[in-house]
């Protein structure tokens, strides 16, 4: 059986991307990536949105000139054999790019819930508008945040307003770059 699993980077004040839609300053740096590697292991399936499916997509195919380093090329053969939901009334099934991706209209609880006791691994849920449905339904079994030392002021928050979680401390790591992680899972 699998955990569901939310990672997300965030700010200080709790927030993925700040008011105008930036979140360059949550970029990873190489140690910080290796990571999200290391991470990408255990994962048997991602459950995303429509905007964090399109940014993804970067990881399906090299970039012609030959720049990405060993890391990403292992993330990216990591990323392409897991199974994608991507959670989307926008989008068609014309729309996916790979055969291991299912559009689904909207995050049924019951299917995500079927989705991780038969997962092998992780599923990991992406984005904070898609996993707030889950978080609130307390489906959660970790939250694994990348608090980067910036504060933007407002935006997307990294947890929806409404959630009321009781959560203890698994591990904490900090970074050379002053990013902190942290895994927490419900008591």
């Amino acid at each position: 059986m699998g955990q569901l699993m939310y990672t997300t980077s965030m700010s200080l004040d709790g927030y993925v991307a700040d008011a105008d839609g930036d979140f360059g300053w949550g970029a990873p740096d190489a140690e910080i990536f290796d990571m999200h590697v290391d991470r990408m292991a255990e994962t048997s399936a991602e459950v995303l949105g429509r905007k964090t499916y399109d940014l993804m997509r970067y990881w399906e195919s090299p970039p012609e000139d030959g720049s990405w380093t060993a890391a990403e090329h292992e993330f990216a053969r990591r990323w392409q054999t897991i199974e994608k939901v991507v959670v989307s009334t926008t989008m068609s099934p014309d729309d996916l790019s790979s055969d291991r991706s299912r559009l689904v209209r909207e995050l049924d609880t019951a299917e995500l819930r079927q989705l991780t006791e038969s997962a092998p691994g992780s599923v990991e849920i992406f984005g904070p508008t898609t996993a707030a449905t889950a978080i609130r339904a307390g489906m959660v079994s970790g939250f694994r945040l990348f608090v980067v030392p910036v504060i933007v002021g407002g935006g997307l928050r990294a947890l929806p307003a409404d959630a009321a979680l009781d959560l203890r401390l698994i591990e904490q790591r900090t970074f050379a770059n002053g990013t902190v992680y942290l895994h927490y899972a419900p008591r």
